[in-house]
């Protein structure tokens, strides 16, 4: 059994202490009456669960109907103030309240008149007193088990709701987590299509290499056979080189391991120096280039900007054909830098169009791979052009009709141009170097190319031979691994710097490492230069004669 709560004061309502059971309210001006009547109906409600509240004016019951909603009002007709007729038609006024039904008190007969009047007010009844209690609670019998009903109606209700909310809810992590497994599911696919293509990629110039290789050790090999070996070897490891660093710079660039060393550099500069190194050494093809550049500054990485210049040309060069047009400009633009590389190739489809800087993302996915490539030439330039605060974008009319990348990037105010840095020309007298390296074929391969240039090479394949043999022949400039057996190559600098016999030899890093941080340990540790791995020949010779000249 439920509780039950009697109001019996009038003008001062109290809230239910249960919203969820029948509230029968009565009013009437009269307090013996109305504790007689509220008195009539306690058992009987305590019985069928409902809840009586009292008022003794048309006003109070007004803020009661305004605190809860009623299944019967029981109302006096004779009020003083507001009579039972005026307070009826202010509460069917209320939207909430207009459908309460009304049940008159009258202590006489009404006439026709007054009973044309209540039920204009609203009301569902009448009651004479002295009221009898069985047609009284036959008359709120009613009116309550419709109103438990209604009840019981709007908690399903509110229980649909809530279930409705929580399958809402639950549909929409459903759905998300769907979401989420194609996302992961497409990125797996582009992961495993991007190890197949790296083994394709890597497997090409590898494959070269051996049958170059395999040529230059054969005894019935002619010159030309073994001149155009050795040039295989040479574009394939070329080749081999830029798959690699593409590779390590997307993943520092991805991750946030890049520093940028930021100078004020002209960028139609190293446009022009970037065109003309990729058409000297034949990157650029058959294909026609159309310079366009106009001088403008910006604060940048020289050797970032390159990256991103060359990026750009590469990939107009891969999807252009032989003979093709490659238009290329550069300028000023409203205080911004632009870069603009447009191509007469086979254009990009439009639904490949807004994924063209994702990374591991081509145009040809075909089993020929005609293009080649990893398909993040075009991820590291939006990267790099990111972090020097710019932007890259693509557009295209679609296939055939070739495609437009634009890079912007802030300009600065103009700067004097330094003195281009000359590298001094190689003096012709033997240079003595020692190479400390553990890796045997890398070891012997340079100690050879390094002899084939009138250098006498000084070989060992670990530190402490190698600080050894310093100390003896005193070489002119020392070409040292950093990860050396036993005592790496910053030791090795450290103690040849630490010795008054060995200060004054020039100390080269060799490493696989090139971030910035890197070059700094290295400096640290005594170097005075850092090459990152692979090093060519000619590169080492210019380095050695900069050295030289330095001494």
């Amino acid at each position: 059994m439920l509780d039950v709560t009697l109001f019996h004061h009038t003008d001062d309502p109290e809230m239910s202490v249960k919203e969820n059971v029948p509230k029968i309210l009565v009013v009437n001006d009269d307090p013996g009456s109305l504790l007689a009547l509220t008195s009539l109906l306690a058992k009987w409600a305590e019985e069928e669960a409902c809840e009586i509240h009292a008022a003794r004016s048309g006003h109070g019951a007004l803020r009661h109907v305004l605190q809860h909603d009623f299944a019967v009002i029981l109302l006096d007709v004779n009020m003083p103030g507001m009579d039972g007729f005026e307070t009826a038609q202010a509460i069917h006024l209320r939207t909430r309240s207009s459908s309460v039904p009304i049940i008159f008190i009258t202590a006489y007969h009404a006439d026709e008149m007054d009973r044309l009047k209540g039920y204009q007010n609203g009301a569902a009844d009448y009651l004479f007193t002295p009221i009898i209690p069985q047609i009284l609670k036959a008359k709120l019998s009613a009116f309550v088990a419709l109103a438990r009903k209604n009840l019981e109606l709007h908690a399903q209700a509110a229980m649909l709701d809530k279930r409705t909310n929580e399958l809402v809810a639950i549909n929409a992590r459903l759905a998300l987590e769907i979401s989420e497994r194609k996302i992961a599911e497409q990125e797996n696919k582009a992961k495993d299509d991007f190890l197949a293509m790296l083994g394709h990629e890597l497997r090409n110039p590898l494959a070269a290499i051996t049958s170059a290789a395999y040529l230059l050790n054969a005894s019935a090999a002619s010159t030309d056979q073994i001149i155009h070996a050795r040039g295989v070897i040479q574009r394939q490891s070329l080749h081999l080189k830029r798959i690699v660093d593409d590779l390590l710079d997307l993943s520092r660039v991805m991750s946030g391991k890049i520093l940028l060393d930021k100078q004020p550099v002209e960028f139609s500069e190293l446009v022009r120096g970037c065109v003309d190194t990729l058409q000297l050494t034949g990157r650029a093809g058959q294909h026609k280039i159309n310079l366009q550049t106009e001088k403008v500054w910006i604060s940048g990485d020289a050797s970032r900007i390159e990256q991103i210049i060359t990026n750009l040309l590469d990939n107009a060069f891969k999807y252009t054909p032989p003979g093709g047009a490659i238009d290329v400009e550069v300028g000023a633009e409203n205080d911004v830098a632009v870069f603009k590389v447009g191509d007469s190739g086979v254009g990009i489809d439009a639904d490949l169009l807004p994924h063209i800087f994702d990374v591991f993302v081509q145009g040809d996915n075909s089993l020929d791979r005609t293009q080649g490539g990893l398909g993040i030439g075009l991820a590291l330039v939006r990267q790099l052009a990111a972090l020097h605060g710019g932007t890259a974008t693509a557009s295209s009319k679609g296939q055939g009709n070739g495609s437009l990348f634009v890079v912007q990037i802030p300009a600065i105010e103009n700067k004097e141009a330094a003195a281009p840095s000359v590298h001094p020309s190689r003096s012709e007298s033997q240079c003595k170097v020692l190479l400390i390296d553990d890796n045997e074929d890398g070891r012997t391969s340079m100690a050879m190319g390094l002899s084939a240039f009138g250098n006498s090479v000084l070989s060992v394949p670990e530190g402490i031979a190698g600080l050894r043999l310093a100390r003896e022949q005193q070489p002119d400039i020392a070409l040292i691994d950093i990860g050396l057996p036993g005592m790496d190559g910053y030791e090795v600098a450290r103690q040849l710097r630490a010795d008054p016999a060995t200060r004054r030899i020039k100390l080269v890093a060799l490493t696989g490492y090139g971030l910035k941080t890197d070059r700094l340990r290295a400096l640290e540790a005594g170097f005075d230069m850092h090459l990152v791995k692979p090093v060519y020949l000619e590169e080492l010779n210019e380095v050695i004669a900069a050295c030289m000249a330095s001494l």
